[in-house]
């Protein structure tokens, strides 16, 4: 019975070795050789992801109506599901708009209407679970629910608005600031 399983993974081993080289062997450049072949045209290339890897503070869980992220640099572009959140992005909605944000140690937020969110700084290492969060609501209002680091060390999330900053004693707060001072 071990003969014939190791002669089974042995036939499959080969079969499967033959298919990827099919896969990766290029088609014959022309079946006649006074034919000549069309060159094909390349594929466009993929555009780069808007936030690096390594520099990606969460994901954008959720939008409703017109939300707009803007990057360190002030790049603006339209908020989708999906969308990868940087280290130092502003989160802007529109009337009626909503976003829900999630970040790498599982923070919720929760934008509101007319909304003004900047991510001035986020660090986080999963293997350790050291890290820190500082947000500003410019205008508007948010809701967050604390993730790893709120829970750990408390006293690296903050939040500030234009008058006042919020030390994180709890782990589900609501906060609304209006754009005057």
């Amino acid at each position: 019975m071990m003969k014939n399983l190791v002669t089974a993974l042995g036939s499959l081993a080969i079969a499967g070795s033959a298919m990827l080289a099919q896969a990766q062997t290029p088609p014959a450049a022309a079946a006649a050789p006074s034919a000549t072949v069309a060159p094909t045209p390349t594929p466009p290339a993929t555009p780069a992801p808007a936030v690096k890897p390594d520099l990606q503070a969460g994901f954008v869980k959720s939008v409703r109506g017109s939300v707009q992220l803007l990057n360190g640099a002030g790049t603006a572009r339209a908020a989708s599901p999906g969308d990868a959140l940087g280290a130092v992005d502003r989160i802007v909605t529109g009337p009626d708009s909503s976003a829900s944000v999630v970040l790498r140690d599982d923070t919720t937020l929760v934008v509101g209407p007319s909304s003004r969110l900047d991510l001035k700084e986020f660090h986080f290492d999963g293997t350790t679970r050291d890290g820190g969060m500082l947000l500003s609501l410019l205008r508007g209002s948010m809701r967050m629910i604390t993730g790893l680091i709120g829970k750990t060390n408390p006293d690296a999330v903050r939040v500030e608005t234009q008058t006042a900053t919020i030390g994180i004693r709890g782990t589900d707060f609501i906060v609304q600031a209006d754009g005057q001072p």
